[in-house]
């Protein structure tokens, strides 16, 4: 019998390579209920682990690669990236924010419930990165340092493909009055990310936007974003701000992953 195939988004420029599968998920086509409903891959969270595990394993093959071969990080906002070798991982997740490799069949998953997943590849090179880009770790850096992980594995900036996935969305990530400042003292240019919002003193945060100048800046030249607000589309996608504002004590993740094909 045929698994059921999880809902899931994909990008143009790398669907386009045909040496890549990828995808990024929804929270459809899943075993777990309640808030976790359905398609939810987070261990961290308190679901059910054999839950957890089976979305997993249906997303795994999807991208047609073994269940044992996606391999996901311990994710912590910062900017480390993990090299996955031939043997993969240990039993326990890496801290990390980003994970690249040059094995084929190996899936790179990152998990996701409002911050930006970002999958890139060079098909030539073979080489292809997953990272989790938060407001925090995007403002630290944790863009160049995957793509200057990929470059140390072989593969050419301007040659790299990169794709933005659904995150919470330039319209409505709402931040206060002291959210702007660190990002401004970095750089002034970034005030242009910046909008203001209904409420006095707050702004709209344009996390997309940041995240494909800094691809940018990298020297990326083909960036591409897969549209999606993680906030609003409550059918679709699981949110961690939205869950807060709930009222709820947890919150599902989706996971967005991306391989070198076999």
């Amino acid at each position: 019998m045929p698994h059921e195939v999880p809902a899931h988004l994909q990008s143009e420029a790398l669907t386009s390579l045909s040496s890549v599968t990828h995808g990024f998920f929804t929270r459809l086509g899943g075993v777990s209920a309640g808030i976790y409903a359905s398609l939810n891959c987070g261990f961290g969270s308190s679901d059910e682990t054999r839950n957890v595990a089976e979305n997993r394993t249906r997303i795994s093959r999807t991208l047609q690669v073994e269940p044992e071969r996606l391999t996901t990080v311990h994710q912590v906002h910062g900017t480390n990236v993990h090299v996955i070798g031939e043997h993969g991982t240990g039993p326990q997740p890496e801290p990390a924010d980003a994970a690249a490799t040059n094995v084929r069949g190996c899936a790179l998953g990152i998990l996701t419930a409002d911050c930006a997943p970002v999958l890139l590849a060079d098909p030539d090179a073979g080489v292809v990165a997953a990272a989790h880009a938060g407001w925090r770790g995007a403002l630290d850096g944790v863009i160049d340092a995957t793509v200057s992980t990929m470059s140390d594995l072989g593969a050419g900036r301007t040659a790299i493909i990169a794709s933005i996935g659904p995150c919470i969305g330039s319209a409505t990530y709402e931040v206060g009055p002291e959210f702007p400042i660190p990002f401004v003292e970095r750089d002034p240019e970034n005030s242009r990310f910046f909008q203001n919002a209904t409420r006095p003193d707050h702004f709209i945060f344009d996390l997309p936007g940041f995240i494909a100048a800094a691809l940018d800046a990298a020297g990326i030249s083909t960036v591409e974003h897969v549209s999606g607000d993680t906030l609003s589309e409550e059918n679709r996608f699981f949110s961690y701000r939205r869950a807060c504002h709930k009222g709820e004590t947890d919150y599902g993740r989706q996971l967005s992953a991306i391989a070198l094909r076999s």
